[in-house]
């Protein structure tokens, strides 16, 4: 056997990776249904922030937001966490969860009423990792 650092793009793996979850999952009849998402916030034509995630299972999983710096503490953050909300509610999804630093925001998020499920530590404070859900009611 070889194992060598592979490119997903061109190689097409991201096409191999979905169908065979895809596969695996129909035989436990799970529908896996995963979809990227991306939602860009803007004012004219200036970059305000972006959010980004994928949804599958019964599940919305936030990857990355984003916020500008000139653009921090407007309400940005919020609205794009708003939106995903408002996309995801009431089809059939039990939760939207994410991952963060201590370095970059447990606390936004909680004031968006996500709950830490874990903590997972690290030596150095700042890259303590929080894992973040909020239940769809």
């Amino acid at each position: 056997m070889q194992i060598i650092k592979g490119n997903l793009d061109e190689e097409n793996l991201c096409e191999l990776i979905d169908r065979e979850f895809t596969r695996y999952a129909g035989k436990y009849d799970i529908r896996v249904d995963y979809n990227d998402f991306c939602f860009v916030a803007k004012e004219n034509d200036a970059l305000m922030g972006i959010l980004v995630g994928h949804s599958y299972y019964k599940e919305v999983h936030v990857t990355d937001l984003i916020v500008m710096e000139e653009y921090r503490g407007k309400g940005v953050g919020t609205a794009l966490i708003r939106r995903v909300e408002q996309e995801f509610e009431g089809q059939g999804y039990e939760n939207i969860n994410l991952t963060t630093y201590a370095f970059q925001a447990p606390e936004f998020y909680e004031k968006m009423g996500f709950e830490v499920e874990y903590v997972r530590k690290s030596a150095d404070e700042k890259l303590t990792k929080y894992f973040l859900i909020k239940h769809f009611k």
